[in-house]
């Protein structure tokens, strides 16, 4: 080699490789590995970025795939400047991942974590290239060439990102109307303006498309035809929320902050109802026990009842109605029972005291609180056959999934119908039967208000209307039941709608027990098309106000808000403004321009914005950043769309759902736990739905599989994608999932919020990461608080039982359940001693394991 020819790095190497050196070549290969995968990922992230910056979005992506080219093509060269580059890149990496989301932990994960792992297998290679002799001659002959492009490069991923991400900064945030806020308002909440909403009684008509938030008749006294019967929780835990006022507290305060941690599991019930053949997957049991007197009274997920020493965890009777497992609709699932003490039967007779079921196959049973033989005075030999007047029905479309609320003598039951079938499905008729006899006493079906029996023979309730599938809350004193109501059949059209359903959609409806004839109701989304059907039970509370405790309810929704009102008027307590909301869709139309937030309090988070997508790693945020700029998005109340996806935030889960709040009512605090996460939809024309098979239950399909409903009747099928998942099982929006917040009952302000759930049990794939981390999961059922100052919950995908204190939000005892967590605790005193019961049963939608687990913690006995 001529002294004065210039010297290639290659060359320079290939000089000191002699033959046999094994020790080069393997270290050579394993640089060539490593260029090879920078570069592959260069490629794929930086056709990718351009992709995203042709939608708007980030440049990042673009100019990091741009400098993992450079890099990876010069370590296949054998180069060690592409080892600098790298590190170039990298450093531009975390400045621009720490402007983007600062010291978050989460949101840092798919920005540095697999950055920072290539890092490390980028700098192996260091020694490789340290251990050939000439390495440090190449270095100093040829380093200071590609210091001007490496610097460049750095600069341009931390400076043109930034500068890029700040010229797009307007139009990245959607134009969602922001809640309005004043100097004293609470942080994150929305303060009265001179446009709140007034009482009903005193508003103008609304605009064309508007319906009113709030629609008063005067309460009517009723004449009482069973004695009421007020229910305590204590002692016992008589209904499913505690009472049927829904505030899920104990006035039991043995179990304390300070003892807490002693708490010890004292038995354990398995009730042998598991999913086999037809019923594997879909079991979701939501079970909270009842206690009344020595008892505890459970159904299992196919209905089977069971009576259970409230002591020894020892099963007493139990009474199984043969439920097929046909019959389940989305879940096996039976959320508690009813209990009823008949005021004129004669101690000790049979069914004086009784247990009162709805199952899945649409019947209510009543069997003997003492032995759990049916009723024979009730209905038809102890059964009352739900489905009359129901008309066309096949099984899994028509069901009953929780308790019926008993209130003077009356069992109040809706029913689930299953969603996005059909528009012409079983209606949402409310029914109230006598709890003694099991007569129906009054029906109150929306589309026929003058009807109070059973339709007349070759007719049918009004098909296709709103339905209660959750719980309602009662008053004893005023005789109301109050009805938490879904939207129509066809959750995401709404063009085909009555004139009533448009009027009691997802609202509350005040009913007198008595006649069934509605007193009031509120609603709380105009013209339902993104399926916020009211899923939490309301809760009934004194509530403190100015001149003394005014009866009211709290009503809590998965879009967020929470709104106080009278519940002898349904008045607002504080103020409901009517704010612009997106308009466009298919049926613009149609749309109100306008929704009722609550300037009480809100569980709502900001919209949504491209920083906020996530994954594992740059490739699937980088996915998720690219379907969110795809997709329609102006924020909340994204009208549905048909050309693309939309994104509905929150979605469909909350909010709050089915597992409700609970009221400490001793320290004034509110808790709700609370889902975050979005759901990723598009509506299918007819055409493509009927190519791809998607067909209704009753035609024999499932709805098209999945998150696929068929809609049938009207112009477009949907495809929902609950909580925006990968195909990796993750989710594209950014943790936390779920969280958990206390609320000044007084005021409305948050007094603590935090995520709720571990990363314990959850990964991509499904894999556990085994990490004991708050992530905040996703989570379903509710909370318990106790007059000993602590909130027990589970409802997390971790499989965990916490115990919080109501003060500080700080987790004070937790225990690991055999299976998912996803139903309400409840305690009572048996004997001076308080237990603590949770009916583990997992669930399949959840993907937590199934159980048929009943266990009880107490204090160490110290007797």
């Amino acid at each position: 080699m001529r002294a004065d020819r210039p010297v290639t790095g290659t060359e320079d190497f290939e000089t000191q490789r002699g033959a046999g050196d094994s020790g080069y070549s393997l270290g050579s290969v394993y640089i060539s590995f490593v260029g090879v995968l920078v570069l592959l990922l260069g490629l794929v992230l930086g056709a990718g970025g351009v992709w995203l910056i042709s939608l708007g979005g980030s440049w990042y992506y673009a100019i990091a795939g741009l400098g993992l080219i450079a890099s990876g093509y010069l370590l296949l060269r054998q180069e060690i400047i592409g080892v600098g580059i790298y590190f170039l890149i990298w450093i531009g990496t975390l400045i621009w991942a720490l402007w983007e989301v600062g010291f978050q932990p989460w949101p840092l994960v798919p920005r540095v974590v697999a950055p920072t792992i290539i890092l490390v297998l980028v700098a192996l290679t260091i020694p490789i290239f340290s251990s050939r002799a000439a390495s440090h001659k190449y270095i100093a002959r040829h380093g200071k060439a590609y210091q001007p492009l490496a610097v460049l490069l750095a600069v341009g991923l931390a400076f043109s990102a930034f500068a890029a991400e700040r010229a797009s900064a307007q139009s990245e945030a959607p134009q969602a109307v922001e809640p309005a806020q004043a100097d004293d308002a609470p942080a994150g909440e929305a303060a009265p303006t001179d446009e709140a909403v007034a009482p009903a009684a005193a508003q103008a008509d609304p605009a064309p498309g508007d319906v009113p938030a709030a629609v008063v008749e005067p309460a009517r006294g009723t004449s009482v035809l069973h004695p009421a019967q007020t229910l305590e929780a204590g002692t016992d835990w008589p209904a499913y929320g505690g009472t049927h006022e829904g505030q899920r507290y104990s006035p039991l305060n043995q179990i304390t902050r300070d003892n807490v941690s002693d708490l010890e599991q004292v038995w354990e019930f398995r009730s042998g109802d598991m999913p086999t053949g037809d019923a594997e997957g879909k079991y979701s049991p939501e079970n909270t026990p009842l206690k009344v007197g020595d008892s505890l009274f459970i159904c299992t997920a196919m209905n089977i009842m069971v009576a259970i020493d409230a002591a020894t965890g020892k099963e007493e009777w139990r009474y199984d109605p043969g439920v097929s497992a046909d019959a389940i609709p989305y879940g096996a699932t039976c959320r508690g029972v009813a209990h009823y003490a008949n005021p004129d039967a004669e101690a000790g007779a049979l069914c004086a005291e009784r247990v009162i079921e709805t199952t899945l196959d649409a019947r209510m049973i009543a069997v003997d609180a003492a032995t759990g033989q049916l009723c024979a005075d009730f209905g038809q030999n102890g059964i009352v056959d739900l489905n009359e007047g129901i008309g066309s029905t096949v099984p899994g479309w028509y069901a009953v999934s929780g308790p019926p609320t008993i209130v003077r003598g009356i069992a109040v039951t809706g029913a689930q119908v299953k969603d996005g079938q059909a528009e012409d499905a079983p209606s949402g008729v409310i029914r109230g039967y006598d709890a003694v006899t099991g007569e129906l006493a009054w029906a109150w079906d929306m589309g026929k208000p003058g009807l109070k029996g059973l339709p007349p023979e070759g007719e049918v309730y009004t098909r296709g209307t709103p339905n209660m599938w959750t719980l309602a809350s009662g008053d004893e004193e005023l005789g109301l039941v109050y009805l938490p109501m879904g939207n129509s059949s066809v959750d995401y059209y709404g063009g085909n709608r009555s004139e009533a359903e448009n009027e009691f959609s997802t609202s509350v409806v005040a009913v007198d027990v008595e006649t069934g004839d509605v007193v009031w109701k509120f609603q709380t989304v105009h013209y339902d098309v993104w399926d916020y059907d009211l899923g939490s039970q309301p809760t009934l509370i004194d509530f403190p106000g100015e001149n003394g405790p005014v009866a009211a309810m709290i009503l809590p929704s998965k879009q967020g808000p929470i709104f106080i009102l009278d519940r002898q008027t349904g008045e607002p307590l504080f103020p409901v403004e009517e704010r612009d909301v997106p308009t466009g869709g298919v049926e613009p139309e149609n749309l109100s321009p306008t929704q009722p937030y609550s300037t009480y309090a809100t569980l709502s988070q900001p919209p949504l914005t491209e920083r906020d997508m996530w994954g594992m790693s740059p490739l699937d945020q980088l996915w998720c950043r690219i379907q969110f700029r795809r997709a329609a998005y102006d924020g909340e109340y994204t009208p549905p769309t048909a050309d693309r996806r939309w994104i509905q935030y929150p979605g469909y889960n909350g909010g709050n759902d089915w597992g409700g709040i609970a009221v400490d009512v001793e320290r004034g605090i509110l808790i709700a736990n609370y889902n975050d996460m979005p759901n990723y939809n598009r509506l299918i024309p007819r055409e493509e739905a009927d190519e791809q098979g998607i067909k209704p239950i009753i035609e024999g399909g499932e709805g098209g599989g999945g998150e696929a409903g068929a809609q049938a009747g009207s112009p477009y099928a949907i495809a929902v994608n609950a909580g925006w998942r990968m195909p990796t099982g993750l989710l594209c929006k950014q943790p936390p999932y779920g969280g958990i917040r206390a609320i000044d009952l007084a005021t409305g302000e948050t007094l603590w919020d935090q995520p709720i759930g571990t990363a314990r049990k959850n990964g991509p794939f499904g894999i556990p990461s085994m990490l004991p981390f708050n992530i905040g999961t996703p989570n379903n059922g509710g909370p318990l608080v106790t007059a000993g100052g602590l909130i027990f919950i589970a409802a997390a995908t971790d499989d965990l039982l916490r115990a919080i204190d109501i003060e500080t939000g700080d987790v004070v005892w937790q225990t690991v359940l055999p299976a998912g967590g996803q139903a309400t605790p409840m305690t009572y005193e048996v004997d001076g001693r308080q237990y603590l019961v949770i009916a583990p049963g997992g669930h399949h939608f959840m993907e937590t394991p199934i159980g048929d687990y009943v266990i009880a913690y107490a204090l160490p006995d110290r007797q």
